[in-house]
Formats: C-alpha cells, sequence, structure tokens
C-alpha cells in the first residue's frame, strides 16, 4: 500500500478534486518541511498515516453539515484542519496559531492546492473573538485549559446532530484530564475506525459546550 492509499482505505467516497488536493500534500509538506520544521524530520514518511489520516479521525465522529463554521486551534502547519477542510468543501475553517512560521506554512499549503474554505491566520486563542460551532485541536493543551479559552467561541446556533463543542484528538492516559466534564464528554478510541497499530491508545473527545 502506498502511503497515500491509507486514506482511500477508509474514505472511498472522495471526489476527484478532493484526490488531487489530498495526494498534492506530500510534496508539499516536504517542501516547507525543509524550511520550517512543523512536522518531525523522521516521521514525514509517515504523512498520511500520522497526520492526514490522524485528523480525518474526527470526521468519523463528526459528519459535519454544510454551512458549518469550525475553528482548528492550535492547527501548527494545518492539522487537524487542512484535511478536514478538504473533506468538507461546504464548511467553513479558520485555522489559528500562535507561531506565525507555522501558520505561513498552513497558508501557502491551503493556497497551493485551491482550498477556499480554509482560512489560516496568525492569532493567538486567546484574541479570537469569532463564533464557531466546533473547536477543533490536535494535543495542544489540557481540556480543561483549552476549555477556558475557547468557551467564549462556541457559537449558539446548531447546525448538526452533534451539539456543538469541543472536538479534540488526544494520546494516553486521560482521566485525570477529563475528570472536570467526566458527566458529559464522549471519548472514542480511533482503533474502533482505523486498524493501524499506531492508533492504539489515541481517541477523538468530543466535548458540548
Amino acid at each position: 500500500m502506498s502511503n497515500y492509499d491509507i486514506i482511500e482505505k477508509y474514505f472511498k467516497q472522495l471526489t476527484d478534486a478532493q484526490r488531487q488536493q489530498l495526494r498534492m500534500l506530500d510534496g508539499l509538506y516536504r517542501e516547507w518541511n525543509a524550511k520550517i520544521n512543523v512536522i518531525s524530520r523522521k516521521d514525514i514518511d509517515n504523512l498520511y498515516e500520522h497526520h492526514v489520516l490522524h485528523s480525518l479521525a474526527i470526521a468519523k465522529m463528526a459528519n459535519f453539515r454544510p454551512g458549518t463554521t469550525i475553528l482548528d486551534f492550535g492547527t501548527g502547519g494545518g492539522f487537524p484542519g487542512i484535511p478536514l477542510a478538504i473533506l468538507f468543501p461546504e464548511c467553513q475553517f479558520k485555522l489559528i496559531d500562535g507561531t506565525g512560521k507555522k501558520i505561513r506554512v498552513a497558508q501557502e499549503v491551503a493556497t497551493a492546492i485551491g482550498l477556499k474554505n480554509c482560512r489560516p491566520e496568525h492569532l493567538r486563542g486567546e484574541d479570537e473573538q469569532g463564533r464557531y460551532d466546533f473547536i477543533v485541536s490536535r494535543a495542544v493543551m489540557p481540556l480543561p485549559d483549552l476549555v477556558k479559552i475557547v468557551r467564549k467561541n462556541i457559537s449558539r446556533t446548531q447546525r448538526n446532530a452533534l451539539p456543538n463543542g469541543v472536538i479534540c484528538l488526544k494520546g494516553g492516559e486521560l482521566q485525570a484530564e477529563l475528570q472536570p466534564f467526566r458527566h458529559i464528554v464522549e471519548t472514542n478510541a480511533i482503533s474502533n475506525w482505523f486498524d493501524e497499530e499506531w492508533f492504539q491508545e489515541k481517541n477523538v473527545v468530543y466535548l458540548p459546550l
């Protein structure tokens, strides 16, 4: 199986445009990673499994309806926001990160693949004032700390079957981190959807807000 094929193993309904955009990511991230290190150098060969497919695990839990607005908090070089924006072209994504050179990579990649529904911006989460249906992030900070910052950014308008809230990609032991939200938080093991060994002990955590 080639590196990219792992995406189509789990997402079989992609359009030709989506396939093209996803295939372009490998060359673009290799090129930009040589200039600005946003992915570990030894991990770049695992781009599709460890970064793109990992990001798309969120789509196995939340099937965002057209018009949904999503904020990717601490996107780094564009994960999970860019893969999700490819998969949901009728949703609007804003990607923010406090590190300017990382967000530049996300900007350049989004432009190069013609991603019209994705707006990367150099901005700290505390300074983001917009309202969104969902906040997504990939292991940026402990969930209680994240919630304190983004609670102000959750829209009160509901568009999806899943109530508005925070969806995070998390690994490792989560019991202590999730304790403050134990009655409402939902945790899904990514290994329920993807059978590669790398996804063992990795989770999608959803918290309605």
